[in-house]
């Protein structure tokens, strides 16, 4: 089968989330991304690139990642496979995909394998069989992790003293992650009745400001989120790292921003809803975050352990977003409202009727329906 030809301006990045930030329409996407996941996948859709081309293997076999197949849905070309050297590929040169050929210029700068439905389905067949084996790996990851970290287990995380009250308040965790916006979507009847508490995880504030709502908490290492959301007055948390060192404060500061910071193991997700848990929240509701066994492992196993910790030690207060939206969709039905009006309506007439205003009103009325049954008598005659 012939296969298209494709040419565009490299933009070039290790990190997938970094490139998106820069990534224009038309042009080629070149990543370093094993098993590339639904999430990254998403996000490079959404920037429309002409193409990606990947240094390392966008399914390695490990477990049944959708990165690939969202691409070529979406019908962007991807080239696999390319090699490291593709890497240092200057950012803004013009290059050509032609087959399995990374051209610049008359120049073959990289050689990787064109993925087609055909291949990435028998590669998702093969990752199948492996999944037993990563739920062993997840496992065994999940029983050393608590072995390091069973104090985040038992007595939580150290709380800083934060402006933002959540003590007895329903909070919504924003995580730029699965099903983002179609939930932040639904849950808004939920948002416009609890007012709960914003809390946008690095990426996770523009999602809110996207949706016309504003954070009252930013939680993250603050390397995927915006200056427009940092800068938007909401209370802001660095996350650290155990030792004390916070890579993200440095940026704040050059903003000129203030931010407190707080060390702590896990991810910046785990953080928000322990940070929501030990301020006293009621309830947590969970947007884009990760909670089926799919999403573990599209997550990688580095960061699988403590988030399901982190939703052990949570319990009950956690529910996710989609849950939330069914019962607040479901509250109100078409017919009670129509129920609602007609009670309303009934509830006027009578008052109107003890009134000598209102029963000179409806002896107005009841001569006008006179008048026009009259006329229409006369036109069925």
């Amino acid at each position: 089968m012939h296969q298209q030809v494709v040419v565009g301006t490299a933009r070039v990045d290790p990190r997938t989330k970094n490139l998106t930030k820069r990534l224009q329409p038309g042009d080629i996407a070149i990543i370093d991304h094993d098993d590339l996941d639904q999430v990254s996948a998403n996000a490079l859709v959404a920037c429309g690139p002409a193409a990606v081309v990947n240094a390392s293997p966008s399914t390695t076999g490990a477990y049944p990642n959708r990165g690939p197949e969202i691409l070529l849905e979406a019908g962007i070309p991807i080239l696999d496979f390319a090699g490291a050297a593709v890497m240092e590929l200057a950012e803004g040169t013009e290059v050509t995909i032609d087959g399995d050929d990374l051209r610049a210029g008359d120049e073959v700068v990289a050689r990787g394998v064109r993925l087609d439905d055909a291949l990435v389905q028998a590669q998702l067949a093969d990752a199948r069989a492996n999944v037993s084996s990563q739920i062993e790996a997840f496992a065994t990851n999940t029983v050393e992790y608590v072995k390091a970290e069973r104090e985040l287990l038992l007595d939580g995380i150290g709380l800083p003293t934060l402006s933002t009250d959540m003590d007895g308040r329903y909070v919504l965790v924003v995580v730029r992650g699965y099903h983002y916006k179609e939930d932040l979507q639904t849950l808004r009847p939920f948002i416009r009745e609890a007012r709960p508490v914003l809390i946008g995880v690095d990426g996770g504030a523009d999602a809110l400001l996207d949706q016309g709502l504003r954070p009252d908490l930013i939680v993250g290492d603050m390397d995927s989120v915006s200056d427009r959301a940092l800068g938007c007055g909401a209370e802001l948390v660095v996350h650290a790292y155990r030792d004390g060192r916070a890579p993200g404060l440095e940026r704040i500061e050059e903003l000129g921003l203030k931010a407190v910071e707080l060390p702590a193991p896990g991810t910046s997700e785990d953080v928000a809803m322990l940070l929501a848990d030990g301020l006293g929240a009621e309830l947590i509701v969970a947007v884009g975050t990760h909670a089926t066994l799919v999403e573990f492992l599209d997550k990688g196993r580095k960061g699988m352990a403590s988030t399901f910790l982190t939703r052990l030690r949570v319990g009950s207060k956690l529910v996710d977003a989609k849950g939330v939206s069914l019962l607040y969709r479901s509250r109100i039905s078409s017919a009670s409202l129509v129920w609602l009006v007609l009670a309303g309506l009934f509830a006027l007439v009578v008052a109107l009727s003890v009134t000598p205003g209102g029963r000179a009103l409806f002896g107005v009325l009841a001569v006008r329906w006179d008048d026009v049954w009259a006329w229409i008598e006369g036109l069925l005659r």
